[in-house]
């Protein structure tokens, strides 16, 4: 058992987690543990995702700790348990431990980090109720504390909270700053692996937060690295998966990000669960929307409020999608009424804008352009400013000033497509091409709606896709199927494997298969000969050029 207890404290000194674990916990079935070591234990559980070992583990040291007379380790211990406690949305017991924690504190009179990390709760409550001024103040107090004892954990929570507070404050270029800083220290490797994990999440959702998405990127991508060098540390893992299918998305690797959405609601929802899953179905459910896949875009939107997190807009634009205008009408107004801060107004308002110009309310729509456009500036986000801008040249278009909505959109073409954003070049290729056969230029006109079209088509974005066949004056696909379905239909008539369809059309045999099983669902039939019977009845059965 001494063996043991070497050798599980060497694996935790190398980081090496499911290894420490499991000999710690050896030892610990003989009650050889010191306190110092159920710390140690309790630890390595979070990091392997056994949190029922790890609260137990820390409540036992707080135990021994007092036992022992040493208060300021019990307090340490009791803080932990409540922090994890809180974080997993266990308030009541949270709430108790960080109770007891704080009276050893005040009762002993300690003076040390713990002081500094019992202001962290009071942080991120005030956060959470837009008191970002009240924020500061604590955070800047606990970075104090940090630096006076020398601790880089708390030192490095206190700047994250402050560079927190000032983006809420509307300090965007000093908070981004002050965490881009922090995060040198982070991937430095100068503070512990909860710590990382907690900055990485925090700083991406604040880049996420006014719409720097390079640097989000960025940052993601660091996340990624850490995740992939750390493979026995769960609880950051979905949360990671859930940024990367966002950037994804933005980058027009829609596919992929669905993948990564599904893999980190997967890993989120694993009991006990995590709040951070509602983010990981909002993703799913959008991606879903945007293909046309309504229905179970619906049933992940309800997965997404199940778990805490607002669906909208994604359901007030599933509802225009579905033809509900009034409905949807309603319901982004209900949002944006109840919507508490510039921020959550920002993401509502693109989505006003959209539904009530196809209700024909365009003064409604160019106000809530307005307002958006107003926001971004604010914020001096790239990407913010570029959807503000299609908004804008939309409901120019939408008022019959079509020379205006170019002037207006040609410039938002250009910072989409700089930013690696397709999706978003292609809706603003259509209503360029709009304004073009509003002014008679027939061929621009055409000739951006090709462009779109094939951006449209790449990422399978069928409700585009039937609105780009409306204006082009082509019929749409039949009984739903995408052209790209209709073209995986016509090669499987030819007698093609599905290896040599991806090789006809470029794409993987994983994507030739996942289209097959639409084409099957959407047709109602089960095999490669039924579908060859069904084109060849409908005359698509020649091989397309390609």
């Amino acid at each position: 058992m001494q063996d043991a207890l070497t050798r599980g404290r060497e694996a935790y000194a190398r980081r090496e987690w499911s290894e420490a674990y499991d000999l710690l916990l050896r030892v610990d079935g003989e009650g050889l543990l010191q306190p110092a070591d159920m710390v140690k234990l309790a630890r390595a559980a979070h990091l392997v995702g056994i949190d029922d070992a790890c609260d137990e583990m820390l409540a036992r040291a707080h135990s021994a700790f007092l036992g022992n007379g040493e208060l300021e380790k019990a307090a340490e211990s009791a803080f932990w348990l409540a922090f994890r406690l809180l974080q997993a949305g266990e308030h009541a017991r949270g709430s108790g431990w960080l109770a007891r924690a704080q009276r050893l504190v005040d009762e002993s009179g300690i003076d040390g980090p713990i002081c500094g990390f019992l202001l962290l709760p009071t942080v991120l409550e005030a956060l959470s109720k837009g008191n970002a001024d009240e924020a500061f103040q604590h955070s800047t107090r606990a970075y104090e504390i940090g630096r006076r004892f020398a601790d880089p954990d708390l030192t490095t929570l206190g700047r994250l909270g402050r560079g927190q507070s000032l983006v809420r404050m509307g300090r965007v270029s000093e908070g981004i700053s002050l965490l881009d800083e922090v995060m040198v220290g982070v991937t430095a490797g100068e503070v512990s692996p909860l710590i990382v994990g907690i900055v990485y999440c925090a700083v991406i959702e604040a880049c996420h937060e006014v719409f720097d998405l390079r640097r989000a990127q960025e940052w993601t991508e660091a996340f990624t690295r850490w995740c992939a060098a750390e493979p026995d540390i769960m609880p950051f893992r979905g949360e990671c998966l859930t940024r990367r299918a966002e950037i994804l998305q933005v980058r027009g690797h829609w596919e992929d990000a669905i993948d990564e959405a599904r893999r980190a609601g997967d890993h989120l929802t694993r009991p006990p669960g995590q709040r951070a899953a509602g983010a990981a179905f909002y993703r799913q459910a959008e991606l879903l929307r945007l293909r046309g896949e309504f229905a179970a875009a619906e049933r992940a939107f309800r997965e997404a409020e199940r778990w805490g997190r607002s669906p909208q807009p994604g359901v007030a634009l599933l509802r225009l999608d579905q033809g509900q205008t009034q409905l949807a009408r309603d319901t982004i107004r209900g949002a944006l009424q109840s919507a508490p801060d510039r921020r959550k107004r920002s993401t509502l308002l693109a989505a006003y804008v959209e539904i009530h110009l196809a209700a024909g309310e365009v003064q409604e729509a160019a106000r809530a352009a307005d307002e958006l456009a107003e926001i971004a500036q604010s914020f001096d986000a790239p990407y913010l400013s570029a959807v503000a801008g299609l908004a804008r040249g939309s409901t120019l278009c939408a008022a019959a000033r079509h020379q205006e909505a170019l002037s207006a959109l040609r410039p938002v073409l250009t910072t989409f497509r700089e930013m690696g954003a397709p999706y978003e070049a292609a809706r603003t290729l259509v209503e360029i091409a709009l304004a073009c056969r509003a002014l008679g230029d027939e061929a621009a006109c055409k000739l951006e709606l090709e462009e779109a079209r094939a951006t449209f088509e790449r990422l399978e974005a069928r409700p585009d896709l039937e609105r780009i066949a409306t204006l082009a004056g082509h019929s749409a696909p039949p009984d739903g199927l995408t052209s790209r379905e209709v073209e995986v239909l016509a090669l499987v008539a030819t007698g093609m494997t599905n290896r040599e369809i991806a090789g006809e059309l470029f794409i993987s045999e994983k994507t030739v298969a996942r289209h097959l099983s639409n084409i099957f669902n959407k047709l109602g039939i089960s095999s490669r000969a039924a579908a060859t019977a069904y084109a060849y009845e409908r005359g698509l059965h020649r091989k397309p050029s390609t």
